[in-house]
């Protein structure tokens, strides 16, 4: 079980707007009242509300949209979390981020409930609170229940409460499920060698124009392929296999390998300062509209998603 420390991450189940409200205006009034740093991290449409109903008082803190800043879940523990806590490390933080709303797809589900669970290693020990809004009205049942475990504390509109069923790593496990092999098999390149790197990143980039990725996006796909590929060759000692094919509305890019992840916050780091090395995996949660990654004694596939719109 993850030891939480002075971190405190409770789920906030809301019907309303009014709920939604009632809760986290004074969360993040007595926070301004006792000089405690105040960020909000929510969907577009919720921070019109919260905006609205916090007045005068929405100018003292950081207001985000979570529809860009968490498109990719893997993004937001170091860009958006870690980003805002460590800037105030001298403080108590107090952090509103809502990372699960209805339209989010089945494709960024799991992506999202192991981001959730994830937190709380993230940030165990850490003087922080971050408040998780979730929509009982639209969100699934799955998606409720998956909170349950992934949050030690629940507030509602009526109590606030320990969750009895609190089990992060649970999450985690779950939700490290097979990625299905679905690339044609003209979409394939194998790659043994360093010296293959530059094949790589080519293969990439060709087959990426062939398939309509966006010019201004396919310096970030080859970016994207030599830390995967350069990873799995550093790391899993064996060849690896790189695809990229096109799939409901995405282009994507796959590596697969035989080596194993063992750190669950690969990639959900921020870079230290004058770090060179090491951070390959949160360069490609940067880039990327969406990261899925299955991992075991097996190997691992990591799986990267450029939205195409069609």
């Amino acid at each position: 079980m993850i030891d939480n420390g002075n971190f405190v991450h409770p789920a906030l189940f809301y019907r309303s707007d009014q709920e939604y409200l009632d809760c986290l205006v004074p969360f993040v009034t007595d926070g301004l009242a006792v000089g405690e740093p105040v960020a909000v991290a929510v969907p577009g449409p919720r921070l019109d509300v919260l905006r609205e109903g916090l007045g005068a008082a929405a100018e003292r803190i950081t207001l985000l949209d979570m529809t860009r800043e968490g498109r990719n879940p893997g993004r937001i523990i170091p860009r958006v979390l870690r980003r805002f806590a460590d800037a105030h490390r001298d403080r108590h933080v107090r952090i509103i981020g809502e990372p699960i709303w209805a339209a989010r797809s089945d494709t960024e589900y799991p992506a999202c409930a192991q981001h959730e669970a994830l937190i709380n290693m993230a940030f165990a020990g850490r003087d922080v609170t971050i408040v998780c809004p979730y929509d009982m009205s639209t969100l699934s049942a799955e998606a409720l229940d998956d909170a349950v475990e992934t949050h030690p504390l629940i507030w509602d509109s009526e109590r606030r409460y320990d969750s009895d069923r609190y089990a992060p790593e649970a999450v985690i496990a779950r939700y490290n499920r097979p990625l299905a092999d679905t690339g044609p098999d003209d979409a394939v390149l194998r790659v043994g060698t360093p010296a293959d790197l530059p094949a790589a990143r080519r293969f990439g980039s060709d087959r990426a124009r062939v398939l309509g990725l966006a010019e201004e996006r396919v310096a970030d796909l080859e970016l994207i392929v030599t830390e995967l590929v350069a990873n799995s060759l550093r790391h899993a000692g064996g060849p690896s296999r790189l695809g990229v094919w096109r799939e409901n509305g995405h282009l994507v890019c796959e590596v697969r390998d035989t080596g194993e992840l063992t750190d669950p916050l690969v990639g959900r780091r921020p870079a230290e300062p004058g770090q060179t090395s090491g951070y390959g995996l949160l360069l490609v949660n940067d880039l990327a509209d969406l990261v899925r990654v299955h991992t075991g004694p097996g190997g691992t596939t990591v799986r990267v998603l450029f939205t195409t719109g069609d």
